[in-house]
């Protein structure tokens, strides 16, 4: 109510009076709360239809919300996913590996937990794909969902080019030196053996080397790293082929032709010395030098006695 003082009920100065205070003093409530505030009249004067049951809808909505919300917190959604999914007909059931020459299927099949509730829908291809990838033969792994109850893994596996000794270990290694693991059965027993330290990142470049001379190559049985520097090749017959630092393909040459003129690697030695350019030292073995120096001896006897008779 607006008191007014002095003017008439209908002086027009009156009324634009009234409407001005009724202006200043009238709050405005902000859209958002208008329009709730109309829905709310409506919703009690009944111009809005409710349809029936929304009210329980509403509070199994609210309730699976907050369960889902406490799973989530507790870090038990994906246990309830996969056991859902897999009651309904997406567990997998069969699981197609290919690829695999050293890799056991069953090793794959305890590495991804695969055990026959497994939901296909909820399982992580990714970090599947991670598992396989950490085996030791497996350079790569893929994985890949057919539904509904069926997963294939692909893998591509390491190629063991070696075996290299390093102290009393063994192990399998690859062509650039990785290793890929140790050495447990004598299946790998014809790969070339390597020994020392550094042999297993120098290997293949020396076998390259090898290539050259077949002949020699495929009597080698192993081959020795000499302080990081050399090699030496021992051969199947037990001769010891001492190798220079450079000029590897030099010193072959050297051994190729004493084995054709003079059949070398067919006596009684224990190793060729090939290291010097300018000179090649036979090493005889402990019966043959024992033999040399009684022939040496019974010659110097017989020369000199020889000599007394004249």
């Amino acid at each position: 109510m607006f008191a007014l003082i002095g003017k008439k009920a209908g002086d027009p100065r009156s009324r634009s009076h009234v409407a001005y205070l009724g202006a200043e003093d009238r709050r405005v409530l902000p859209r958002p709360l208008r329009r709730m505030v109309r829905f709310g009249v409506s919703l009690a004067t009944g111009r809005i239809h409710i349809p029936g049951h929304t009210g329980t809808f509403a509070t199994f909505g609210f309730l699976s919300a907050v369960g889902l919300y406490g799973m989530s917190l507790g870090g038990h959604a994906q246990d309830v996913a996969q056991a859902t999914t897999a009651a309904v007909g997406f567990a997998i059931e069969d699981v197609r590996v290919s690829g695999n020459g050293e890799t056991s299927e069953i090793d794959i099949l305890q590495l991804l937990g695969l055990d026959g509730t497994t939901s296909l829908v909820a399982l992580d291809v990714d970090a599947a794909r991670r598992k396989l990838s950490g085996l030791p033969w497996v350079q790569y792994a893929e994985v890949r969902k057919v539904y509904p109850r069926t997963i294939e893994v692909m893998l591509k596996e390491r190629e063991a080019f070696g075996v290299w000794q390093h102290g009393s270990e063994l192990s399998l290694i690859e062509r650039n030196g990785s290793i890929i693991a140790p050495l447990r059965d004598s299946k790998f027993a014809s790969l070339p053996l390597f020994v020392g330290r550094d042999a297993e990142t120098a290997a293949a470049s020396f076998v390259d080397q090898m290539a050259a001379w077949p002949d020699i190559r495929s009597r080698i049985r192993a081959y020795v790293r000499v302080a990081g520097r050399r090699w030496d090749v021992h051969l199947d017959n037990g001769v010891v082929l001492k190798l220079p630092e450079a000029n590897i393909g030099n010193a072959l040459a050297v051994m190729a032709r004493l084995e054709k003129e003079q059949g070398i690697l067919e006596r009684d030695i224990a190793a060729v010395d090939l290291r010097l350019e300018d000179r090649t030292t036979v090493e005889l073995t402990t019966g043959a030098s024992e033999r040399r120096k009684d022939a040496l001896e019974a010659r110097t006897k017989a020369l000199k006695k020889a000599g007394e008779q004249s």
